[in-house]
């Protein structure tokens, strides 16, 4: 019964932090928590339980469901606590118990009337990818590796088509009946890589950058796999178009690897 008041206290809330973290997804079963399974929610709870102690209550609440092996360059979660925090000590302590995988940048105060769920935000992707021969083992935790060769060029048309206000019916894994189909892409487009860099990249890789307020599970990933198609030379910019236009419910099978999609950044307005 206690443990029930304690939840329900801090549910209503006393003291509200919005918590800024970024993290490598690669070893991770994406930020939901799971029973038995390793997730970014999980691992950021066990190590607050920890800083704040086992009898202190908490409550944390995630803006954004990574799926598995996705990475975050940016991302927040609430966290509700019935006593204030000293910021600068407790951040310092967070980041020293995390994985070396998972840092907090940032820890700023807010009030209740903030949600970081319903707030309206922009979010902002990058999937980051090469093609043709096999790059170092090392690159696998975030840059897809593409075996065929593709046409950049053709690719960057596609990912112009994405851009407005289109049903992407097609462009979503199971969902259900209450699912929102017509979304708006604020920005899609495919870029030489600058952003990222290490000895072992290949010579050449890419970044296609989207972002919009929201996204449907795996939508991202089943674009990208259709620019990929595209860039093969399966499909027409034609095909790509109707896609979007005239969907069907035929669900679409070609889904790009996990890996080479980051979250970049959350913006609230």
């Amino acid at each position: 019964m206690q443990a029930l008041n304690d939840q329900i206290s801090i549910m209503k809330g006393k003291y509200f932090y919005l918590i800024h973290v970024q993290y490598l997804g690669f070893r991770f079963h994406g930020w939901a928590k799971q029973p038995g399974i390793k997730t970014v929610h999980h691992m950021i709870d066990r190590t607050l339980k920890y800083v704040l102690g086992k009898e202190t209550p908490f409550k944390t609440l995630g803006s954004s469901r990574t799926d598995a092996m996705v990475s975050a360059n940016h991302s927040v979660f609430e966290l509700f606590v019935n006593d204030p925090l000293e910021l600068d000590s407790f951040m310092v302590d967070v980041n020293a118990n995390l994985p070396a995988d998972i840092r907090v940048l940032e820890i700023e105060t807010i009030d209740e009337t903030f949600n970081v769920i319903q707030s309206p935000k922009v979010k902002e992707y990058q999937y980051l990818f090469t093609y043709g021969e096999k790059p170092h083992p090392f690159c696998a935790s975030i840059v897809a590796c593409f075996p065929w060769k593709l046409d950049i060029e053709r690719m960057k048309e596609g990912a112009e088509v994405f851009q407005g206000s289109h049903n992407f019916q097609k462009y979503c894994t199971k969902p259900n009946e209450n699912t929102v189909f017509n979304r708006t892409i604020d920005s899609s487009y495919i870029a030489e890589n600058e952003l990222y860099s290490a000895s072992f990249f290949p010579e050449k890789s890419f970044i296609f950058f989207i972002s919009g307020k929201g996204f449907m599970r795996h939508q991202i990933r089943l674009m990208m796999g259709q620019l990929v198609q595209l860039g093969r030379g399966n499909i027409s910019l034609d095909q790509l178009k109707a896609s979007i236009q005239n969907p069907d419910e035929k669900p679409l099978e070609t889904i790009a690897p996990a890996s080479g999609l980051i979250l970049n950044r959350i913006n609230f307005d």
